[in-house]
């Protein structure tokens, strides 16, 4: 007697129906049959009561079927309960990371990987922000860094951090200057990346523009954020970019290009952490991966 006679025997059993069961074991009907009357030879019981028309256990099926149950569940529960008594297992866990993440948070995310290393084992995931929210929507992903603003339903949303956004301009108009007003820039052409590389903040920013006077706009069809630099240091056009990041002097701030601060208007990219809200409660199997994740990564990457 194999451990599969006992599998076969109990998909009839609960079935009834031997055609059924051969379609859940994903079998055919013959072999199926012929496998039920092997066990019944082995045992020396007939199981079922069987004609054309229908098929019933017998005593002796109807005896075998709780035991035959539960040795399938000690069978089965085999690999858990050995993980169990070898020691804890490591748990595979996907966090995403959108582009242009600031530096400290990514510290922070390390920080997390080490708080949580002897129950998960985070890894990083890196994409958009609305593929990665849609990850985290489907279960694909833990949890994700993502830029805001996110309304979605059944997920929470804790705010990280605003970084302010500035202007790039050409030198050879602004050098000098401590910032810059919209309405300086009413003959000015705004240059930004390719559809679906910036945040989705950017596109609210299209709007203020517009309601500033600033009509004219160039997309452009790559995601280099370099390319945006070289368009503006060919004169009268101008970028938006992160302010106070470290890079930006090599980036933006080069002899052909400054990068100013808005005098009339004070934009700002915030970063958040999402997650599925129904995995972080108490009984939800990411809930300590989220309680670690809400210690580790707020307050201190604050940049204000």
């Amino acid at each position: 007697m194999e451990i599969f006679h006992l599998r076969y025997f109990v998909a009839v059993a609960e079935h009834l129906s031997f055609s059924q069961a051969a379609r859940r074991l994903h079998m055919a009907t013959s072999p199926l049959s012929q496998r039920v009357r092997d066990l019944e030879r082995e045992l020396g019981q007939r199981l079922f009561d069987r004609d054309s028309h229908h098929v019933a256990l017998t005593p002796a099926g109807r005896t075998l079927l709780p035991i035959a149950k539960d040795v399938l569940g000690r069978f089965d529960d085999i690999p858990w309960r050995l993980r169990r008594e070898i020691g804890p297992e490591r748990r595979a866990v996907y966090v995403g990371v959108p582009p242009a993440l600031h530096p400290r948070i990514r510290e922070r995310l390390t920080r997390l990987e080490e708080r949580c290393a002897e129950e998960f084992d985070v890894k990083r995931w890196p994409g958009k922000s609305g593929n990665l929210l849609n990850a985290v929507q489907r279960g694909d992903l833990a949890m994700a860094l993502v830029h805001l603003p996110v309304h979605a339903e059944g997920i929470e949303v804790v705010e990280l951090l605003h970084e302010p956004l500035g202007a790039v301009l050409p030198a050879a108009d602004f050098r000098g200057r401590t910032s810059v007003s919209l309405s300086e820039l009413t003959d000015y052409t705004y240059v930004c990346s390719a559809p679906g590389t910036l945040p989705t903040y950017f596109e609210q920013l299209k709007v203020r523009l517009k309601a500033a006077g600033i009509h004219k706009e160039i997309t452009l069809n790559i995601g280099d954020y370099a390319s945006v630099a070289e368009m503006v240091a060919n004169g009268s056009t101008f970028g938006i970019t992160l302010l106070e990041r470290e890079n930006n002097a090599n980036t933006y701030g080069n002899d052909a290009n400054v990068v100013l601060p808005f005098a009339d208007f004070s934009p700002s990219l915030a970063t958040g952490l999402v997650w599925r809200r129904d995995r972080g409660e108490p009984d939800g199997d990411l809930h300590v991966l989220v309680r670690e994740a809400q210690c580790a990564l707020p307050e201190p990457a604050g940049t204000d």
